[in-house]
């Protein structure tokens, strides 16, 4: 099942990396890249491998943003990073990039750029790649964009590029406003709504909002087992109890909540 909730995790704060394990959040993103200060790299890189080390590589899920593979500290840290690690690629512009990362590492791309953005089928494509995202903050600034509704035509674009590439739904880009959790939600909901699953985030006390959100409702895990068991004579259609009229499209939806996204 996708994840519910990323933590982003200082590479130079290894007092952090236990508590954010213990957060509640389903993945941890130990960061070495926004996070970390350019004279704070190379401690940042040695802080994240040495917790590696000790922890046989971190929790099931533990990722790795590296700074861009193609600059002198991506490189770097990628050397250094043990071969099974997963690495969050930031600034993703083309699958060329990615071959850089290494083989048999799995891959999690960022797209914050219009280029990248325009070339997201052919990233989604590559073999190593696990999944999509934006990185909003870097998009905003190139485009301009100043609300949330601005971004609604770019994540439509990545939710059909995710499916399209037989990849999990893409995870929303991290909110910025840590004190105002109401609009934290509001957020995830409507990005919910839009065919996303999951978020980043940066502190918390934003992962309990972000797993409520991203939890399958009673409601829905009742419908689903409903649509099923209409369906389970292998009938292509059924009437449900309610009244509603239901098909092969509804159980492929009532699947993907048995499922997962």
């Amino acid at each position: 099942m996708s994840a519910r909730s990323t933590l982003y995790v200082p590479g130079d704060r290894p007092d952090r990396f236990d508590k954010a394990v213990a957060s509640g959040a389903d993945v941890v993103v130990l960061d070495l890249e926004d996070a970390v200060g350019p004279d704070r790299k190379d401690a940042a890189r040695e802080a994240v491998c040495a917790w590696l080390a000790a922890s046989g590589d971190g929790p099931d899920g533990t990722q790795v943003r590296v700074n861009p593979p193609t600059s002198e500290l991506g490189r770097a840290d990628l050397a250094a990073l043990p071969a099974g690690v997963a690495a969050r690629v930031p600034k993703v512009e083309s699958p060329d990039a990615l071959d850089a990362v290494g083989r048999g590492r799995p891959l999690h791309a960022l797209l914050e750029s219009a280029l990248g953005v325009e070339r997201a089928s052919a990233i989604a494509a590559h073999a190593a790649v696990r999944t999509i995202g934006l990185g909003e903050a870097d998009l905003a600034a190139e485009l301009g964009l100043a609300t949330e509704e601005a971004f609604d035509w770019i994540r439509s674009r990545l939710v059909v590029t995710a499916a399209a590439s037989g990849l999990p739904p893409p995870m929303m880009s991290v909110f910025a406003h840590l004190d105002d959790l109401e609009g934290l939600e509001r957020s995830c909901r409507r990005g919910r709504s839009m065919g996303m699953w999951g978020r980043a985030a940066i502190h918390p006390q934003q992962v309990p909002v972000i797993n409520r959100v991203f939890t399958r409702t009673s409601a829905e895990t009742e419908w689903a087992a409903t649509v099923l068991a209409a369906l389970a004579d292998g009938a292509g259609v059924a009437r449900l109890p309610s009244g509603a009229m239901v098909d092969e499209a509804m159980a492929r939806r009532a699947r993907r909540i048995v499922e997962g996204p």
